[in-house]
């Protein structure tokens, strides 16, 4: 009896279990039925031509041009080559009558010597003062490296007790320590300036077009004939436009490459350009298979070359001085053989921890250096 009651519970579990499972298939035979329903009504979003019932378009015919390829920006599949002039001004307002006619009698013959079409354009920029900020940092730079040379050459006057020397080098040197503090108010104050997006600045350009066409039958030539071919009646169309505004007062330059793809970079993100500026992607090499930097061994190099060349200075002057003091009944050549002797001794200490190459350098700075200065004692007796 009472396995009967067991068998009975175990077929009572089975059929349970049986049912819940039929219920789980017929839950999910109408889910995957309505979601295919839903598929259906929805449009084919897979299609590469189509988005949302709207025609996709090639970038490229939006753009209205191929590339830009030696200087030149190249449309219609290859039939139309432009190159750009940008154009300096001059501020005609502060100009005498005479040369304001002067201007306009240039600009005159500008017109009546143009034998093909030209368009002008005209483009308002925030001003970029990056590259002035960083010209600026690179002068003050040098300002800085022209203090630590005369520190160094004061302190090897001192040694010399020579204070006539030590006078006129260290009145060299406030003077380039005021130029340098005035150069880093100045940078400063441009830096916190190119933060200002209010600073606008306005460019004018020349567009010169020349079709592949203008030279008869394309088709016996290759792309890059013709490309060629354009090229050289570009230049010579736009160098002829560049002779003729100087006549106006008017500089002109030829755009390259990378300046035509920031110029249309511009043009075709007005907003994003201030904040999204094309320079600093090419700087940071966006379009490089991998980022390069100068070589580790190169920044040691550097490194190890400069401080070479300072301790190399304080061994040759601490040096004289000692030869000053000890060796002042010995010849000359006799004190410059013995400075050379020392100092090349001290510099033997450091071989071990230097590159072959710096130490062959430095061994001939040393030399080169007690060579000098036995001619400057020579030319002074």
């Amino acid at each position: 009896m009472e396995l009967i009651n067991i068998l009975t519970i175990i077929l009572l579990i089975f059929i349970f279990i049986a049912l819940i499972l039929a219920g789980i298939y017929f839950i999910m035979v109408f889910r995957s039925k309505n979601k295919k329903e839903e598929l259906e009504q929805k449009p084919k979003e897979e299609d590469n031509n189509t988005y949302n019932g709207l025609t996709r378009e090639s970038i490229y015919s939006f753009m209205e041009f191929d590339e830009i390829k030696d200087s030149m920006i190249v449309r219609k599949n290859g039939q139309q080559y432009v190159m750009v002039i940008q154009c300096q001004g001059v501020n005609y307002d502060l100009l005498s009558e005479q040369e304001k006619i002067a201007v306009e009698e240039g600009f005159v013959q500008l017109l009546n010597t143009l034998r093909f079409p030209i368009q002008l354009y005209i483009q308002t920029r925030s001003l970029n003062l990056r590259d002035i900020v960083e010209e600026y940092r690179h002068k003050v730079d040098g300002f800085r490296k022209q203090i630590e040379l005369l520190d160094i050459k004061i302190k090897e006057a001192s040694g010399r007790e020579d204070q006539k020397a030590v006078e006129r080098l260290e009145f060299d040197r406030r003077r380039k320590a005021n130029v340098l503090e005035y150069g880093m108010d100045i940078t400063d104050y441009v830096a916190r300036l190119s933060t200002n997006k209010n600073v606008l600045q306005q460019k004018t350009y020349i567009v010169v077009s020349y079709y592949a066409s203008e030279f008869g039958a394309t088709s016996t030539y290759g792309k890059d004939e013709m490309s060629n071919i354009c090229f050289s009646e570009l230049y010579t169309r736009c160098q002829s436009i560049i002779r003729l505004l100087a006549s106006s007062e008017v500089g002109g330059r030829i755009l390259d490459s990378e300046e035509l793809a920031e110029l249309l970079y511009v043009a075709y993100n007005r907003d994003g350009s201030e904040t999204l500026q094309l320079s600093k992607a090419l700087d940071a090499q966006y379009d490089a298979l991998y980022s390069t930097s100068k070589d580790v061994l190169e920044k040691k190099k550097e490194m190890l070359d400069k401080e070479i060349e300072e301790q190399a200075i304080d061994i040759v002057t601490d040096t004289l001085i000692e030869a000053d003091k000890r060796q002042t009944e010995i010849s000359e050549e006799e004190k410059m053989r013995i400075l050379q002797e020392k100092s090349l001794e001290l510099l033997e200490e450091y071989k071990d921890s230097i590159d072959p190459e710096i130490f062959e350098e430095a061994k001939n700075e040393i030399k080169k250096r007690t060579k000098s200065i036995s001619r400057k004692n020579s030319t002074k007796e």
